[in-house]
Formats: C-alpha cells, sequence, structure tokens
C-alpha cells in the first residue's frame, strides 16, 4: 500500500493489485506492475484536510519557534539497499509533529511491505538547511542510494547539493515546486495538479469561461500561472481575474461585475478563507447559484461544507478511501491521528522498497522514476516528471453538507 497531494489515485480497497500480499486478510499487495511502473498501493484519499499542516505552502515555511536539540540518527530495516530519510524530527511545533507522524508512516511501510531490501538512515535535520545538509552528508557517507525529503522548500536545494555530487536523487516532500529540478523530485500535493484536473473537469461538462478570486500569496501565484495555463488547453479561457489581500470586499465588488461572462468561478484558499470570499461575493451582489463553483484539494474542510453558498461546488482532490484505509491501519499500530503529509512518507518508503525489488541496478535512476505509467499510491496514481514536479490522478469531489463527494473518479492510469 504504497505509492503525498501532496495532493494527491488508484484502485479502492476491495479491488487488489496484483503481486504478493501482505499480511492481513483486508491488505493488498504494495508491489505490482502498472503498466511497467511499480504499483505502490491499493489505496487512495483524503479525509483530513490537505491544508492541515498549516499553509498551503506549509512544507515550504520553517517552523517559527526555535527547535529543540537534535535527535540521534537511527535506522529501521535491515536491507542491502540504504535509503536517506530526512525530517525536522526536533523541530518546534506542528513541524515536529508532522514530521513524527512521517516517520511512523515510514516505518509502518516498512512493515507492511514484507520484509524489503531496504534499510533506512533517519536524520533528524532540526528544521533547518544547515541540518538538512548535514543529515544528507551522513547519509550519502553511510551508502545510501537515494534520499527521501526533506519536508522544507528551503532545505532542498541543501540536501541536493550534497546529492549531485554522488549522482543520487532526492524525492522531497515540499509543495514550492520552484526547486524542483534535475535529480529532485517532489512528491507532494501540487496545486497545478489541482487546478489542471478541476478544468480538464469543467471543460469535459461544458465550462469554457472561467472567473477566478485567489490570494495574492506565493500559492494564489502558483494557482493564477495554472489556471491561465490549463484553460486554453482545454478550449477554455479566463475572462476575469482577481487577487486579494487582507481586504476581500473590494476584489469581491470588481469580480462580481464581471461573473456575467463567466459559466465557473475559481475560488483557490485553505477552508476558512474560501467561505469568507464566498460571503464577500455574495455581499457584493453575485448570485453564486447561478455559476459553477470550483476549488482545489484545501476544500476538503468542515467548514466549506457547512457553508450555504458553496454547496455544489467542486475541487479536485485525492479519493478519500486511501486514506480512510491509512488511518485506520496507523490508529491500530500507533494509537494516534496520522498528520495528512503522512501517506507521502510512506508512498515514498514504499515507492523505493518496490524499486529496488524489480528494477536491479537501475533501480533509482531517472529514466525509471520518470516512468510515464506512474506509479500507484495511498493517495492515487502519480508521475515524476523530468522537472522533478509531480502528476497525480485525482478525484473531482462535490460539496455537500454531509462532505465531499465524488462525481468523478479518480483515474485508472495517466494518458499518453
Amino acid at each position: 500500500m504504497v505509492g503525498p497531494r501532496y495532493p494527491r489515485s488508484s484502485a479502492s480497497e476491495e479491488s487488489p493489485a496484483p503481486g504478493p500480499r501482505l499480511s492481513g486478510a483486508t491488505r493488498r499487495s504494495a508491489l505490482g506492475l502498472l503498466l511497467g511502473a511499480p504499483i505502490l498501493s491499493a489505496c487512495t484519499g483524503v479525509q483530513q484536510s490537505l491544508s492541515q499542516f498549516s499553509s498551503p505552502f506549509g512544507s515550504s515555511a520553517p517552523p517559527a519557534a526555535p527547535a529543540g536539540p537534535p535527535q540521534q540518527a537511527t535506522t529501521a530495516g535491515t536491507g542491502g539497499v540504504k535509503v536517506g530519510l530526512i525530517l525536522p524530527l526536533s523541530a518546534s511545533g506542528n513541524a515536529g509533529l508532522a514530521a513524527q507522524s512521517m516517520r511512523n508512516a515510514a516505518e509502518m511501510a516498512l512493515a507492511e511491505f514484507q520484509n524489503p531490501n531496504i534499510q533506512l538512515l533517519i536524520k533528524d535535520d532540526n528544521g533547518s538547511p544547515q541540518g538538512a545538509q548535514a543529515g544528507a552528508q551522513q547519509a550519502v557517507d553511510e551508502g545510501a542510494e537515494i534520499i527521501l525529503g526533506p519536508l522544507f522548500a528551503q532545505s532542498v536545494p541543501a540536501v541536493a547539493q550534497v546529492a549531485r555530487t554522488r549522482g543520487i536523487s532526492v524525492i522531497a516532500f515540499s509543495t514550492d515546486s520552484s526547486i524542483a529540478g534535475r535529480g529532485v523530485y517532489l512528491l507532494s500535493f501540487l496545486p497545478e495538479s489541482d487546478v489542471n484536473r478541476i478544468v480538464e473537469y469543467s471543460a469535459s461538462v461544458g465550462k469554457r469561461s472561467f472567473a477566478a478570486l485567489v490570494p495574492d500569496n506565493a500559492y494564489g501565484n502558483v494557482v493564477e500561472a495554472a489556471l491561465k495555463a490549463a484553460a486554453p488547453r482545454r478550449g477554455g479561457r479566463v475572462v476575469a481575474f482577481e487577487k486579494y489581500g487582507a481586504d476581500r470586499a473590494a476584489p469581491a465588488r470588481t469580480l462580481a461585475q464581471q461573473l456575467g461572462s463567466a459559466d465557473a468561478l475559481f475560488i483557490a484558499d485553505d477552508g476558512d478563507a474560501v467561505v469568507a470570499v464566498a460571503d464577500a461575493l455574495t455581499a457584493a451582489g453575485a448570485n453564486l447559484r447561478n455559476i459553477q463553483l470550483l476549488g482545489t484539494g484545501l476544500w476538503d474542510n468542515p467548514r466549506v461544507y457547512a457553508s450555504a453558498a458553496l454547496q455544489g461546488g467542486l475541487y479536485a482532490a485525492p479519493d478519500p478511501a486511501g486514506f480512510r484505509a491509512f488511518s485506520g491501519r496507523y490508529r491500530t499500530k500507533y494509537g494516534a491521528e496520522p498528520v495528512r503529509t503522512a501517506t507521502l512518507a510512506y508512498d515514498a518508503v514504499a515507492l523505493v522498497a518496490a524499486l529496488a525489488r524489480t528494477q536491479g541496478t537501475t533501480r533509482f535512476s531517472s529514466d525509471v522514476l520518470t516512468n510515464p505509467s506512474g506509479f500507484a499510491g495511498i493517495d492515487g496514481l502519480f508521475r515524476f516528471r523530468p522537472d522533478g514536479t509531480n502528476e497525480r490522478g485525482l478525484a473531482v469531489m462535490k460539496v455537500t453538507s454531509g462532505g465531499g463527494v465524488a462525481v468523478a473518479g479518480s483515474p485508472k492510469s495517466f494518458g499518453a
């Protein structure tokens, strides 16, 4: 059950993947072949909000409070293929809690994969680039063939510098696509995937004219670029676009006056902000029942489901089933709830375990990692692009008062 936004779907829990079974009647193989690429899981999904870990770019920002003393390096597994795992285990606040949950998930993947031939070299980066670089250096000196992590965007270049001197790849967990690149792949929930999927679906049901209201920040900038690229590819156009800062009222009034030329309205922000934006649009005279509302995976939030204005809105996200199944196994093993990003660590470890088992000496080469058929994991299908970013196979969910309901399932394979 392996194969994380990031964001992002394979067969359902009832539909077993090919390959050897894991122990336990309800578990499915963590290994198989999907059009020539390892299948890492038979699970998918989102239950907790993708914004659970801080902001939309939560894995890009370091912790604000001082970190604690670094934790001692440890190992997990006894296999011959060594893999570095770098996490901010001693970082303060939510960062340290997320890191521990991700470490648990990584070790859970080892346990569920039936004795994989890998050994995790677990390093604490203390939430800093310097700590990440030191951890990466220790890992490669100890024979790591690939590095998983770090979590924070500002630490990824420091790790990449070490990895490139040894000619090995990095699979990082940051959501900041600007730090992806040669040999540095992001296994995270990237907003670009959400935008591409929801625009694709909207176009398929006849929506061609898009209006958008997004935050004036890094997340909004990424969404803006993705939307303005995706709409023309699907035969559509962006007819109105506004950004907002602390004041949502003025941009909402401007956009409300232009909605007559649009048949879909894209609002990209986390749950609390989306509700406030919808309220501002309604106050500005917009009738949101007359236009199809669209969003990203950050809409997976109780406040969104409780909002009368957002009922019927559509957003792209991993199908929830996989994360529910993963969470149940995690609770059984650790007696606690996993953070949403825990699936990224699970999928990363399961991926390298599958590749170590099936791909021989080329197991972590760029050709193997960028196989266009992709891989399947907890959050569904994903594949790494040559530029280091990823693409995810996402479902389209509808907002209802009872939660998100799938209106279009996640794909079973990637198109050409």
